[in-house]
């Protein structure tokens, strides 16, 4: 059998676990909000039309943050058309979906949904058709506190309290042709330091990221950064990556090394930002929002928007379905962004409902787990404390895209309070189980409180309504602790959560 090892010490930290690392996303788009989030016809709707088994699984999900309401969407959004009475709330042409918008969730209707769900809600506004004065008039919707306008409508809209949200985006894409209004470096750049200078003013406790690349792919990739954070360095407080990964011309090596790429983006968005910042002879880091990740399969008949004269309300798109590899990929994802915890402060998983999601509904139906919801369940659920650096020392295969890649990857978490050691684990090999030996000598006589592995021989499984259950991560009999190591075995194109805790 293969071998591979993880050392660890609890005296080497990276940085805290981070609730925010453990954040979703909800655009209007498809049918993530509605018949996903929203479906008053729904026998579990409550009396805000909202799915409660949706919301029973969003908790299950451990999601900490949901990014609102885009996306492509909000570089067209006037949010004003989502408040008030609905009946007289407008119907909208959404350019960026090629769909009808027909308003009946906006913002006041969003942020009791994310009450009902206990998330913190992250709130994106329009710097595509929009700009300062818009982004001023949302915030003062949200968290005004004052007798005045946009606060007193806030408050006629049933709201007497301030929202209190926190975390702004500042557009989205903005580098992307695609997006409606995109801007060069120069001109995005230029516009977000002058909307976060304003949207200070009116309060200062917002935390504010500017738009990074929409994708390492992109032609200007580091320059976007670079321009955009000499220009807003002082005004933001992080800056936002995006990625998402597909299998492509039966290139399975490849994708199972995904994070691999993740890896390589972020340590070159932290470099640009720390150029910057020297340059500038700022203070401060900036520090990362991951806010869109995933696995996408982008070409696939269901992510194409309508055409023509067809503008739908809430069609089927982007309604990937997630096979075993799917969710290994998602997995060692998370363990990128936990790795990265020093610098990585907030991530979104696109998206949580229904498109390129982990939950799945039908309309006035039946909802279920996708297979990358349990990954993201786990991890969220068991991560505790402090990120540990790790040091894997693994057989290497060649990939396609990144060339030679550890068939091993892993990261652990360790609770100083509690002594537990949580490690996370994938095997990327394709036909061979592997035996992973874990040093556990600084960390006391610990012994396994749980290991469950997700693996199937068909790799390409996927769950549905009929079959959710037939595959999940299942109890690792082989996992134990001898002499200072720790023991596990990982079948191939898998993913595993080991547990360890004090000796009883």
């Amino acid at each position: 059998m293969l071998r591979a090892s993880l050392h660890l010490d609890p005296a080497f930290t990276v940085g805290p676990v981070r609730r925010r690392t453990f954040g979703s996303f909800v655009e209007h788009l498809g049918r993530c909000v509605y018949s996903g989030i929203h479906d008053p016809a729904h026998p579990s709707a409550d009396e805000d039309g909202f799915r409660e088994d949706v919301i029973d699984l969003a908790r299950e999900l451990g999601v900490s943050t949901v990014r609102y309401p885009g996306g492509n969407f909000v570089s067209g959004y006037r949010w004003e058309d989502g408040v008030g009475p609905r009946e007289q709330r407008p119907r909208r042409l959404d350019l960026a979906w090629h769909s009808t918008e027909p308003n009946w969730v906006g913002v006041d209707e969003f942020v009791r949904w994310c009450r009902k769900a206990g998330v913190e809600p992250m709130m994106a506004v329009n710097l595509g058709t929009r700009g300062v004065q818009e982004a001023l008039d949302l915030l003062e919707y949200c968290n005004g506190t004052a007798d005045t306008h946009f606060a007193n409508l806030r408050r006629a809209n049933g709201a007497q309290e301030p929202y209190g949200i926190r975390m702004w985006c500042l557009g989205n894409e903005m580098d992307g042709p695609w997006q409606i209004g995109h801007k060069t470096a120069q001109e995005y750049g230029r516009l977000a330091a002058e909307t976060a200078r304003a949207m200070r003013l009116v309060d200062p406790d917002i935390e504010l990221v500017a738009c990074g690349s929409s994708g390492s792919g992109m032609a200007t990739f580091g320059t976007w950064e670079s321009t955009v954070l000499a220009e807003s360095y002082d005004q933001v407080d992080l800056v936002s990556a995006h990625a998402y990964y597909r299998e492509e011309d039966g290139d399975l090596g490849s994708f199972l090394a995904s994070a691999v790429d993740m890896d390589h983006m972020i340590e070159a968005v932290v470099a640009t930002a720390d150029a910057v910042r020297a340059a500038g002879k700022h203070d401060k880091r900036i520090a990362i929002s991951f806010d869109e990740w995933n696995v996408w399969y982008i070409d696939r008949a269901e992510s194409q928007p309508p055409t023509g004269d067809h503008w739908p309300v809430a069609p089927i798109l982007l309604e990937d379905r997630y096979t075993v590899a799917d969710a290994v990929v998602v997995g060692n994802l998370l363990i990128s962004l936990l790795r990265h915890t020093d610098r990585v402060h907030a991530a979104s998983q696109a998206q949580l409902v229904n498109v390129i999601a982990p939950i799945m509904t039908e309309p006035g139906g039946r909802s279920w787990r996708q297979t990358t919801f349990h990954p993201f369940a786990l991890t969220a659920q068991h991560a505790a404390g402090q990120v540990l650096q790790a040091v894997v020392e693994a057989p290497t295969y060649e990939t396609r895209k990144y060339g030679q890649a550890a068939l091993v990857d892993a990261v652990a978490t360790h609770d100083a309070e509690t002594g537990s050691l949580t490690v996370l684990a994938v095997n990327r090999s394709q036909d061979e189980p592997l035996e992973l030996a874990v040093d556990l000598a600084g960390f006391g006589d610990l012994e396994v409180l749980e290991a469950l592995t997700l693996s199937n021989a068909d790799h390409t499984w996927a769950a549905t309504a009929d079959d959710a259950a037939s595959v999940l991560p299942r109890p690792n009999a082989s996992a134990s602790v001898v002499a200072s190591g720790a023991t596990v075995e990982l079948p191939p194109v898998s993913w595993t959560i080991l547990r360890l805790v004090k000796r009883s």
